[in-house]
């Protein structure tokens, strides 16, 4: 009924790890002064946009003021 499978031969997957590479690869280069400024203007830029976009969105979002003054067409006073 059952019948018995034969074994695949996976031995090249076993072997695969002796053949690691002792070589390590070579220091990553560090970041220069010019590379470094231009990093932080840019974070700066993207942080000072959306503090600014909060700043400018709360006052408009917020449901709490009303118009000072509305308008009333002069039509309506005279009747």
């Amino acid at each position: 009924m059952f019948r018995r499978r034969e074994p695949v031969p996976f031995a090249f997957i076993a072997e695969a790890d002796k053949f690691r590479s002792n070589v390590t690869p070579p220091p990553r280069e560090r970041a220069s002064a010019g590379q470094i400024a231009g990093r932080t203007l840019i974070g700066l830029t993207v942080v000072a946009g959306l503090v600014g976009s909060l700043l400018f969105g709360v006052p408009a979002l917020s449901a709490d003021q009303s118009p000072a003054h509305t308008q009333q067409s002069e039509a309506s006073d005279s009747r």
